[in-house]
């Protein structure tokens, strides 16, 4: 939520806003940032010590750097 709300401030900038895409969704075209935990950090914030275990996917701008579903 936060995520989205951010977005939409940005996009209401204008021709000031530094980023060309859509943001906020989790969709094609989109730029994106994601990880993807193994659990739920808001029950055991603890998962993200172990981040070669507990993130099971990593994206970056939209580029997948870690990907443990395939």
């Amino acid at each position: 939520m936060a995520t989205s709300t951010n977005a939409e401030l940005l996009a209401m900038s204008g021709p000031r806003n530094p980023y060309p895409g859509k943001l906020g969704v989790v969709e094609e075209g989109a730029l994106a940032d994601l990880l993807l935990v193994d659990g739920n950090p808001l029950e055991n914030i603890k998962l993200i010590e172990v981040p070669e275990k507990n993130l099971v996917v990593i994206m970056k701008d939209g580029t997948i750097y870690k990907n443990l579903l395939r």
